[in-house]
């Protein structure tokens, strides 16, 4: 294994064994001066709970593994301005309620999202990390609920980090000892864990604090089943018949994360079957993106939901 190999699998190992998604940054300062929200009327679900804020197109925001919706708090109140958004809360994580035990959670909650998506006019999707690939699965399995799909920093197959040769099947032992941590963890090994797998997910220190106190808001057992689902889901297979658009931004920092060479060769192998694909780098950033590069991603994003027009 490469130096360059060995350093983007250690951050994928931290990122995914605990966190493949805890996000994110600049709480305390978003946490004044909201503008006019409210749950989305007539939707109830044990899965999730949904924000709605602003009036026009449409757009759902999701979060990744263990985040708090907060994380997309800063680009929703933006877009509420000329959008419809739509802020996702995933049942178990981040202090939702969590009434599942150790039963599924990926696809029930994709469920959930096609359910919800189908209330409104064919919404742009833009998902963090787990969020991504829920996107990715929604727009898979439900192509008219949707009109197109960001992920940002996701993988339609997140052990494809670990090498082009791995499988589901080879990454279940992995998978498995990463759930196994998660539940065997006391209080304080699990926050010295989470503290410490902050810094390879996002440069802001305000961000890692907020993190970790989500992190340790979740319910275990939710994060131990997502996290063992999310290693060994490989979305590829359905990639060639996608007629949705999709945009896949992914992060690359020279200091501590992903190389760019070796980051770009990852993600055009992997959607490399996605007809059409849009690929985006985000130098200088982590796994976070909208935390280390919030305005980079916010031109992005500008331009990806235009493209709807």
């Amino acid at each position: 294994m490469t130096s360059a190999s060995a350093k983007i699998l250690r951050a994928f190992t931290v990122a995914v064994a605990v966190a493949v998604g805890l996000s994110a940054a600049g709480v305390a300062a978003n946490a004044r001066a909201e503008p006019a929200r409210a749950e989305a009327p007539a939707f109830v679900s044990d899965r999730l709970s949904v924000e709605v804020m602003g009036q026009g197109p449409e757009v759902i925001l999701i979060p990744g593994f263990a985040s708090s919706r907060e994380v997309w708090r800063p680009l929703a109140r933006r877009l509420s301005a000329s959008h419809s958004v739509h802020l996702v809360q995933l049942a178990g994580f981040a202090g939702e309620p969590w009434a599942h035990g150790d039963g599924p959670f990926v696809q029930p909650a994709v469920d959930e999202l096609a359910r919800y998506a189908a209330t409104l006019n064919r919404p742009a999707v833009i998902g963090h990390s787990m969020g991504g690939l829920s996107g990715l699965l929604l727009a898979q399995q439900h192509p008219e609920a949707v009109s197109r799909v960001m992920s940002v920093d996701s993988l339609p197959f997140f052990s494809a980090m670990f090498g082009p040769q791995v499988t589901p099947q080879t990454a279940r032992p992995f998978a498995d000892q990463a759930a196994a941590s998660i539940l065997s963890a006391d209080e304080a090994a699990f926050r010295v864990q989470q503290q410490q797998t902050a810094v390879g997910m996002m440069r802001d220190e305000a961000g890692r604090a907020a993190m970790v106190e989500w992190s340790m808001a979740s319910d275990r057992q939710a994060m131990a089943s997502a996290i063992s689902e999310v290693m060994t889901i490989d979305a590829r297979p359905g990639l060639a018949a996608m007629t949705t658009p999709v945009w896949a931004v992914y992060a690359s920092d020279a200091n501590g994360g992903a190389p760019a060479a070796l980051a770009d060769a990852v993600w055009n192998r992997e959607y490399a079957a996605l007809p059409g694909a849009t690929l985006k780098r985000v130098d200088d950033a982590r796994h976070f993106v909208m935390i280390d590069q919030p305005e980079r991603l916010d031109a992005l994003i500008d331009a990806f939901l235009k493209s709807e027009d």
